[in-house]
């Protein structure tokens, strides 16, 4: 017989619950998703079955979760998915309303607590890429890209965003996270309709940080309410400010930063302008100005704290690994507000248990930073266990998931841009694109960081040459026009409407009518102590 003929026989063994549970599986990740967990967020939800049938609640469960799994597939298919490795069992083929009423029966709870038993931090803090100093770098963010299905209930809910080329298509969702930016985990999640505004989504997510933590924002993020928020649950912040916005100057730093407050909150403030050249012969220019809780300028050198903002898109990543690759860019399948609901928290909690797979791997391999895993590898190496049936109860040796991302480890991470650029011909974004859109991603050839001087020694708006003036003498009560004339206006009737402005924001008090005084917290910009109110430019460690 020609040795090209010949043939071998592969056995295999599979361990798998008993009974009509034995479907109750997600292939290896069941793991991350254990029988015991499953059990006791469907009895904390009240969603265990009064009596056993053909689909328990168990089964359910881990039915919704591999429908997030397929999402392209019907509810019969995603059913021979589960049971493809159990033919020997020759488990029984539920019909689609029998699928369709159990998703009913267990409801929304019992998706959401599951998710919240797996959200939080997936590595250990000496994992490279996950820490600045001594504090676990976080980030919030919202994306309004997952598309519901048009239907009167969801609409109900959701609404049509309406814009001056007509109205979308679909209602849409926003989905608001509060994201580990080195592995890209998730620590929470909230979602709802689009027209509410992502800060108070955000601000459902503020008991989730701790001094632990540092958290990186976008402009978006930069209210002084959400500021004094955030600060208030001891993280440190770095957050992006708006162009348009000119924090009043507490004190001026040696580094060209200086120190405010804003709300109360004490924050250093720095104006940095970024110029990246690329392989492709570009030149790009940026413009960042940060507000940090970070106010020693010698320990947390300016420029250093301009870099680690760059952490903050890695974000964009994990949208685009839930968005893009777990949900395929598809419209969600539920047909009401409520299965919406716990579809969307069933694929939060199968992304969640990706990334934990995916960041065990790579700490058994030490000084493997997480962002060299593969969505993509774990993804479809899960989608393989699922199918097989393999590996329902792990044993000490690593898994299938952990063997594939290790064996296809992404390159290190490379210094590359890409200009950003809405394609949708009908977006109220759209623009003529320019060089840097039509030549696409390029190799960073070199970047420079410059951190821009506070305007030289001296205050030069209305605002810091008024509180230079108040701080000559602190205590005294001040006229209106005796404060127009001590600045070099020649008339006070321009001037009042921003003095009114600067009491909202507690920088100044109103002792009478149009007599000012400075408040306390703006007499000496010297707590610990930056500066002299006469000498605002030198300063020691705050």
């Amino acid at each position: 017989m020609s040795v090209q003929c010949s043939t071998v026989t592969l056995t295999r063994s599979t361990v798998v619950a008993d009974g009509v549970f034995a479907p109750g599986h997600l292939g290896e990740l069941t793991g991350h998703l254990p029988f015991e967990l499953v059990d006791d967020v469907l009895e904390r939800a009240g969603g265990i079955q009064r009596r056993l049938r053909l689909l328990p609640s168990r089964v359910g469960v881990y039915f919704v979760l591999a429908l997030a799994l397929f999402p392209q597939l019907g509810y019969v298919r995603v059913w021979d998915k589960l049971t493809a490795g159990l033919r020997a069992m020759s488990p029984r083929r539920p019909s689609e309303k029998a699928l369709r009423e159990v998703r009913r029966r267990l409801g929304i709870e019992p998706l959401r607590l599951l998710f919240e038993s797996l959200a939080g931090p997936v590595v250990q803090p000496v994992t490279p890429g996950v820490r600045y100093r001594r504090w676990r770098t976080v980030a919030f963010d919202g994306c309004s890209s997952a598309k519901a299905p048009d239907r009167p209930r969801v609409r109900a809910w959701l609404g049509k965003h309406k814009h001056r080329y007509g109205t979308d298509g679909y209602p849409m969702l926003k989905i608001m996270v509060l994201c580990e930016t080195g592995t890209r985990g998730l620590l929470g999640a909230v979602f709802g309709p689009t027209p509410e505004k992502e800060t108070g989504y955000a601000e459902q997510l503020l008991p989730l940080l701790d001094e632990s933590m540092l958290l990186l924002n976008d402009r978006g993020f930069d209210t002084d309410d959400f500021l004094a928020k955030a600060a208030a649950t001891r993280a440190q912040l770095l957050v992006r400010l708006k162009s348009t916005r000119t924090p009043a100057r507490w004190a001026l730093l040696p580094d060209g930063t200086f120190l405010t407050r804003i709300n109360g909150t004490r924050l250093r403030i720095i104006d940095a302008h970024i110029v990246a050249t690329t392989a492709k012969g570009l030149r790009l220019e940026g413009h960042y100005r940060l507000a940090t809780t970070l106010t020693d300028h010698r320990r947390y050198p300016a420029a250093e704290l301009v870099e680690l903002y760059h952490e903050r898109w890695e974000i964009e990543s994990a949208f685009y690994s839930l968005r893009h690759t777990l949900q395929r860019g598809l419209v969600l399948r539920s047909q009401d507000a409520a299965g919406v609901q716990q579809e969307l928290w069933a694929h939060l909690t199968v992304y969640q248990a990706l990334r934990r797979a995916m960041t065990e791997a790579v700490e058994t391999s030490p000084g493997t930073d997480p962002d060299r895993a593969s969505f993509t590898v774990a993804l479809e190496t899960a989608k393989d266990q699922l199918i097989a049936a393999a590996d329902v109860l792990p044993d000490a040796k690593s898994g299938r998931i952990a063997l594939a991302v290790l064996h296809n480890l992404l390159p290190p991470r490379r210094a590359r841009i890409t200009p950003r650029r809405v394609k949708c011909p009908i977006s109220r974004y759209a623009a003529p694109p320019d060089q840097a859109q039509v030549l696409g991603a390029s190799r960073i050839t070199s970047l420079a960081v410059t951190v821009h001087p506070s305007a030289g020694p001296g205050p030069d708006g209305r605002r810091d040459r008024t509180l230079q003036l108040l701080r000559t003498v602190p205590t005294r009560t001040w006229r209106a026009c005796e404060i127009a004339h001590g600045i070099g206006l020649e008339d006070a009737r321009g001037l009042r409407a921003e003095l009114g402005r600067w009491v909202r924001e507690g920088i100044l008090r109103r002792t009478g009518r149009g007599i000012y005084a400075l408040e306390q917290e703006w007499i000496a910009p010297n707590l610990e102590h930056p500066a002299a109110p006469g000498n605002l430019t030198s300063a020691s460690r705050p």
